[in-house]
């Protein structure tokens, strides 16, 4: 069975990379063909076989990715992906919106619907400095973009969700069921040593510094009741968060993979106020032994059990959260018990489910092919969400 992997872009290794990572490593063979790449930032997946679009020749006097969203599309329909049995795409963006051959399966790995030409068209917008007197002209592209996305979803003869979230955003977007296979927890964070309790000291709070992920709301709470506060990270708030800081708020910038695990574990929380989809963050959090204060909605409800791995809080407010913390303050979490729920979330498991569901794919359309040729096809693809008469967002 031959396999080609799909994904949106490889210039950083992140949560979706380590998705990629553990496909890479069922299929090692399999080229990974993506839009633009920065291979020197891949980690272990800067050896694999990359194969980036005709943008790739553009991407390093662009330097930031998001800016050619807009070309992506073209770019993706343009790869030759003749010969292979299966696509396996990988896709928060643009990545399902290849062009499969007639005689192959497309299974897609679906981080979520495209945020940017969905519900983040203002904070897109916002992120990436697009001028006022563009921006008309942008939000008539981004319509376009929706338009496109929709329309890939006929691409696709099997959806896999990372969260029950996203299988539910699939279900309203494109119409379409999946499969929910949450992202892998890398075995890193599974291995490395436990610390006591004794020894965890402060919070944390891991992740891209972009408004979204409020980590404003976490400084807010830190400054009004002086606990230590550990952010991991980087982007384009960190000034902005850094002037709201009070003296108990510590900035480390990048941690290695290395190092991270290490600083998961000995903190007596990892803080998680954003809305996402999935989240791998608390899974790692917890794979350290370390329970997670997270915002209760998204794919962080997947991991975080209130008062069993964690504490939920229902706004987005300083004192909801503050609220979460003082009742984690009345509860003793057991580190192993944690660890021992993160492994039902591990890389091995994650590869096991994958495979499963791309051989039954396979199998399915080989039992069509039969069944065209006997003249009793009886196993149709899935039809798009304008066919079946189901709600989408245009």
């Amino acid at each position: 069975m031959r396999v080609a992997i799909i994904t949106d872009w490889l210039t950083v290794f992140g949560g979706a990379e380590h998705a990629v990572l553990e496909m890479h490593k069922l299929w090692p063979e399999a080229p990974l063909y993506t839009t633009v790449t920065n291979p020197e930032k891949l980690g272990p997946l800067s050896t694999a076989h990359i194969r980036p679009s005709r943008l790739q020749r553009w991407f390093p006097s662009v330097k930031k990715h998001q800016l050619l969203l807009l070309f992506f599309p073209k770019a993706m329909e343009d790869m030759d992906l003749r010969g292979y049995d299966v696509i396996l795409s990988s896709s928060h963006a643009v990545g399902k919106g290849i062009l499969p051959p007639s005689n192959s399966v497309h299974v897609c790995y679906c981080h979520t619907p495209m945020r940017y030409a969905w519900e983040m068209e203002n904070e897109y917008l916002e992120d990436f400095h697009v001028p006022k007197f563009l921006r008309k002209r942008a939000k008539l592209l981004l319509k376009q973009l929706r338009r496109w996305d929709l329309s890939t979803a006929k691409r696709v003869d099997t959806f896999i969700a990372n969260s029950k979230e996203t299988q539910k955003r699939i279900a309203l977007t494109y119409g379409r069921e999946s499969t929910v296979i949450p992202p892998p927890v890398d075995d890193r964070f599974l291995v490395s040593a436990l610390i006591g309790k004794q020894d965890r000291k402060g919070f944390i709070a891991v992740g891209r510094l972009v408004p979204y992920k409020r980590f404003d709301l976490l400084i807010e709470a830190a400054n009004a009741k002086g606990f230590p506060l550990t952010i991991i990270g980087k982007g384009q708030e960190e000034a902005t968060l850094k002037k709201m800081a009070g003296p108990t708020v510590e900035f480390r910038g990048y941690v290695s993979d290395e190092d991270l695990p290490a600083m998961y574990g000995s903190a007596q929380a990892l803080l998680f106020p954003q809305f996402e989809d999935a989240g791998i963050v608390p899974l790692e959090a917890l794979a350290c032994g370390t329970p997670v204060i997270a915002y209760a909605k998204g794919g962080a409800l997947d991991s975080v059990i209130d008062g069993t791995t964690g504490y939920l809080f229902s706004e987005q407010t300083k004192e909801d959260l503050l609220a979460a913390m003082d009742r984690f303050h009345t509860h003793t979490f057991e580190p192993q018990s944690l660890r021992e729920h993160a492994k039902q979330f591990s890389a091995e498991r994650f590869r096991k489910q994958i495979k499963k569901v791309v051989e039954e794919t396979a199998a399915r359309a080989r039992l069509k092919v039969k069944s065209e040729e006997c003249g009793t096809s009886s196993i149709p693809r899935p039809l798009p969400p304008e066919e079946k008469g189901e709600k989408n967002y245009l």
